[in-house]
């Protein structure tokens, strides 16, 4: 009888102190190459043609110590559709993924979508009742030490991350190990790891909206944890022109939501090729549907541009800079050679009055405004941030009517969910207007030109205007050869091309009024078919296009948008051949890094087309 009592505790006893076997939720690619497993804790593997390219974990801490780690109630769903895409590198895309939906409790749930190339993973929430969110768990645990290409935060300060948020998204790569990446600094998005010879891993978010944009920094060993910004409590005018906005005061959360909503698509592109990284498409199909039904407004094009090159021209009569006759002057040559904006860059408006509404009288706006209608040319306005935010309505307003196409707004050097949150109501505001966008000093797109097409251009690159003033001894034809790779992935970037005065590797200098670009002529033209833009700057002067004429002839004829793109060959920070269609034209550019090499190129797919 002692036995059997012995043996009924010693059963009871396990079944309520042993823990359960963790439950496994799988769902594949369509292909079947990529795999992935989650258990019901919340953990997942990723492989790849059966090798495991990272693991991870997620799980959301809300205020008042409710945490959201646990799943169940699989539910399944398959997409295979075609997407019309204005003003990509594409004219219409596939996309094709299975969706396995896991449900928490309290009204959230997590979503994970298998593509052919890649996987993500988001949050959803149901619930009608405010929420804040202390904490979203984002860690990538890799199988081994790999290579890592980082673009760290640029800053002095690398034991503080409070002064690590406050940055411009541009810094070139550094191309270390896993274990090799600095724990006192932050990574932004995208980055790369290649945790074996044969697999590419790149990072990134798409659907940036209302929620912090997300940092990596490495843990112990080969993990790499997430790190958001907290919600700005406290902010104060500073920075450049005190066109920025400093925070002085954080919330203890990152993001507050007001109901249901879905919060930001954590992205894995998974490629055994380098090229693979750079024909995704995953960054544009997971931004979200486009909020804008009518796009017959927005304009693609290029801009002559006026801050890269100090206002110079050759052969004038009248004194060059923020005035009339030198704009009408980069109006006349934008008509000339069929290019559709002149911008207007920082120094049209008074640097003192601290608005956009005080012109200086130096500039005639209507007067420009009119003559540019005569040309066929249009005007975009240069602003800084905190002007911009504080009469955002009044300002697209205004200068809608007054005849201006479009805003660079520039300064906003934040992620955290206020600036994400202007960001959406920049887009929406512009558009009701019918004013286009170009975002600097920001992040990558993070999938904002798919949901707001008017929101053609955006920085969060090492562009062409760091070789003005940066003494650092670093290289930009590698850099060149690497962003189609890794930054481009994530969406279009105003990199500032076109560069007339070039130099070789040893005699380059800086010069901020006859500014020069690294590597050869040829290499600025490539760009043009390179790098995503549908707004492209024109970063040299008139009077250097004029004297080139063939080269400008050229950047002319090549579109901004386009019907088809693919990427031939390439190797990241070394080489890239990119061949995109517009009709009927193919456009074919390369770049090299300083090494000279000659390349087999096959066009049998002019052939399968029937061109």
């Amino acid at each position: 009888m002692r036995t059997n009592i012995f043996w009924i505790f010693l059963l009871l006893f396990t079944s309520i102190f042993s823990p359960l076997q963790a439950k496994d939720f799988k769902v594949n690619s369509p292909d079947g190459t990529i795999k992935v497993s989650v258990t019901d804790g919340l953990s997942y593997v990723v492989t790849c043609c059966d090798e495991v390219a990272f693991s991870g974990s997620t799980n959301l801490k809300v205020k008042h110590g409710a945490v959201y780690d646990k799943v169940n109630s699989p539910k399944f769903t398959h997409i295979d559709r075609m997407i019309e895409t204005p003003f990509y590198r594409d004219a219409k895309i596939r996309e094709e993924y299975n969706s396995m939906t896991l449900k928490s409790s309290g009204g959230w749930s997590v979503e994970f979508r298998v593509y052919d190339d890649g996987m993500a993973w988001r949050w959803n929430y149901t619930g009608k009742k405010p929420v804040e969110i202390e904490e979203e768990t984002v860690e990538y645990n890799f199988p081994k030490d790999g290579k890592a290409i980082v673009p760290y935060v640029r800053t002095d300060n690398i034991n503080d991350f409070e002064s690590q948020f406050f940055n411009s998204f541009e810094n070139t790569y550094t191309e270390t190990t896993l274990t090799g990446m600095d724990s006192r600094r932050l990574a932004f998005l995208p980055l790369v790891i290649e945790p074996s010879d044969s697999l590419r891993v790149l990072l990134t978010e798409s659907d940036v909206a209302d929620y912090p944009g997300l940092y990596l920094n490495r843990q112990d060993g080969t993990m790499l944890k997430g790190v958001s910004a907290n919600r700005p409590k406290k902010l104060r005018a500073g920075g450049y022109l005190n066109a920025q906005m400093l925070v002085e005061e954080r919330e203890d959360y990152i993001a507050g939501i007001d109901g249901s909503c879905s919060l930001l698509w954590r992205v894995a592109v998974i490629s055994r090729e380098d090229i693979g990284l750079a024909q995704s498409q995953l960054g544009y199909l997971l931004g979200g549907e486009s909020k804008i039904q009518d796009v017959s407004w927005i304009k693609p094009g290029k801009v002559a541009w006026d801050w890269w090159n100090d206002w110079n021209l050759k052969g004038v009569d009248f004194l060059t800079g923020v005035n009339n006759d030198t704009y009408k002057a980069y109006i006349d040559f934008a008509a000339e050679n069929g290019i559709e904006y002149v911008i207007l860059d920082d120094g049209w408006s008074s640097k003192e009055s601290g608005d956009l509404f005080t012109i200086v009288p130096e500039i005639n706006l209507p007067e420009l405004i009119a003559y540019g209608n005569e040309k066929g040319v249009g005007l975009i306005l240069w602003a800084g941030y905190l002007p911009f935010a504080k009469d955002m309505a009044e300002v697209c307003r205004v200068y809608s009517e007054m005849g201006i196409k479009g805003f660079k707004v520039d300064f906003l050097d934040r992620n955290d969910q206020l600036m994400t949150d202007f960001e959406e109501r920049a887009a929406e505001t512009a558009a009701r207007y019918h004013l286009i966008l170009d975002l600097h000093g920001t992040h990558m797109p993070g999938g904002m030109n798919r949901r707001w097409p008017n929101m053609l251009n955006f920085e969060g690159v090492h562009g062409l205007e760091q070789v003005k003033f940066n003494h650092n001894g670093f290289d930009q034809v590698r850099y060149d050869a690497t962003i189609p790779f890794i930054r481009q992935a994530s969406g279009p970037m105003d990199y500032t091309q076109g560069a007339m005065r070039n130099s070789t590797r040893g005699n380059h200098y800086i010069s901020n009024s006859e500014p020069m670009s690294q590597g050869t002529r040829c290499h600025q033209l490539a760009l043009y078919m390179i790098l995503d833009a549908p707004l492209t700057m024109l970063c040299d002067s008139p009077s250097n296009y004029r004297q080139e004429q063939e080269c400008t002839d050229f950047i002319a004829a090549v579109p901004t948008v386009w019907d088809e793109t693919r990427i031939l060959q390439g190797k990241m920070g070394e080489y890239i051949l990119t061949a995109r269609r517009s009709g009927d034209e193919w456009f074919v550019g390369g770049i090299t890094d300083w090494t000279p090499r000659n390349i087999d190129v096959t066009f049998d797919f002019f052939a399968r087309r029937g061109l």
